[in-house]
């Protein structure tokens, strides 16, 4: 079953010819290979590119162990190129080659070759595309299957679309298991035997217990704001951990693309607040798996998609709080905290969302707008609920949609 990623690949068409490596990084299984070597190879082939002129090597295949080698690969690659029309050199988990820099910075100096590889969030992550390429990489961060992408292929309702979706999450893989301890199988294989090991490996972590809980603890708090965590691992787990290892546990989960943040942004102060920190889970199927498909919470599941949609499109996502006195009844100054689930940045667009899975009565509405409403400036507010029939705005001039009408319209926000 073929998925369309069009996103993705005009990202890549959109990025021909500029000079740069074209990196495409993202978490394992999410469909990079895939990207390059089918999707973008038959767009170049659909534009007249003649195939001698595309050079694909996979290293991770067994066929191409010998090409690791930068001494083999180099002088392979500089045979192909025969003329000085353009090549497309496509380089699958090029982590796995010896001294990649210094191989793909001498090719990108040849006029006639654009270069695209994809790397292994093993040993190759955003920040490695960075400082390893000195200005030369440009990034084409890639997730998994967006609801919309899910549903291009889905055969039923979009109810029970957002059922599946929600507790198996977009790993393209899925899709090639039936029933659900296929699903569930294969999702626990990954996340251990993957996910795990590759963090695992990478940081040469010890305690690997350590690590795994504290992922549960996680995986129970999305949407939470997560405050002293070495407190709940005295409380829950019973351990002592401090707060520097947690730190660094975090960073490799962020780093290994299996979870993301939001911090904390005082709106009407215009600065972040450190801490507590809100984490979500880049692909809820391996979130549930963690947890063993306990705390299937609708409420803050719909929280988690309509992040990771937000960050699909390009959004910065902070967690908006608006700071509030008010007097009690002493007559003694007291101060509030409100919170917006979501503050949006893209360029000079700002969107203020909150998530919200019922809207029951008229309470409820006002519950939900209080903190969209005393934001002190005119950016667009919405509210996205689990089933509203259309969208539409209220008499606050909030818009109102269903998540549905918001994940399958890439342009809902612009209502």
């Amino acid at each position: 079953m073929e998925i369309k990623r069009d996103r993705y690949l005009n990202t890549l068409i959109s990025k021909e010819h500029n000079g740069l490596i074209k990196v495409i990084t993202g978490m394992r299984r999410c469909g990079k290979s895939y990207l390059l070597f089918t999707f973008f190879k038959e767009h170049l082939l659909s534009e007249g590119v003649d195939e001698a002129h595309i050079i694909e090597i996979a290293f991770d295949a067994f066929g191409n162990k010998k090409f690791r080698d930068p001494d083999v690969l180099y002088p392979y690659l500089k045979e192909q190129i025969k003329d000085d029309a353009m090549y497309y050199v496509l380089l699958d988990e090029v982590q796995l080659l010896g001294e990649f820099e210094s191989i793909l910075n001498s090719l990108i100096r040849m006029k006639n070759v654009d270069i695209y590889v994809t790397g292994s969030n093993a040993r190759f992550l955003s920040k490695d595309v960075i400082t390893e390429f000195r200005g030369r990489g440009d990034e084409v961060h890639m997730y998994p299957l967006n609801f919309a992408e899910f549903m291009s292929v889905y055969q039923g309702t979009k109810q029970d679309g957002w059922n599946e979706y929600m507790l198996y999450g977009g790993i393209p893989l899925v899709f090639e298991f039936r029933t659900p301890d296929q699903k569930i199988a294969f999702l626990k294989s990954l996340f251990e035997e993957t996910y795990i090991s590759d963090i695992v490996g990478r940081h040469n972590i010890r305690n690997k217990a350590e690590l795994e809980e504290l992922l549960n603890i996680l995986s129970s708090a999305i949407g939470s704001l997560t405050k002293k965590l070495s407190a709940t691992f005295q409380t829950v787990k019973k351990k002592k951990i401090s707060n520097v290892t947690i730190k660094r546990y975090i960073d490799y989960l962020c780093d290994s693309f299996l979870i993301d943040s939001a911090i904390r942004y005082d709106v009407k102060g215009k600065k972040y607040i450190d801490t507590p920190v809100k984490y979500y889970f880049t692909d809820m199927g391996l979130r549930n798996v963690r947890l063993n498909f306990r705390q299937i919470e609708e409420t803050h599941s719909m929280e988690n998609i309509i992040f990771n949609e937000l960050k699909m499109r390009g959004f910065n996502v902070d967690v908006g709080v608006i700071v509030q006195y008010d007097t009690n009844e002493k007559g003694n100054s007291i101060r509030k905290q409100l919170e917006i689930d979501f503050v949006c940045n893209q360029g000079s667009k700002r969107y203020y969302i909150q998530s919200a899975y019922a809207i029951s009565d008229h309470a409820k509405m006002e519950q939900e707008q209080r903190s969209l409403m005393l934001t002190g400036d005119f950016f667009k507010r919405i509210i996205i609920s689990k089933d509203t029939p259309a969208p539409y705005y209220n008499e606050s001039g909030v818009l109102i949609m269903s998540v549905y009408d918001f994940l399958l319209n890439e342009n809902s926000l612009e209502n």
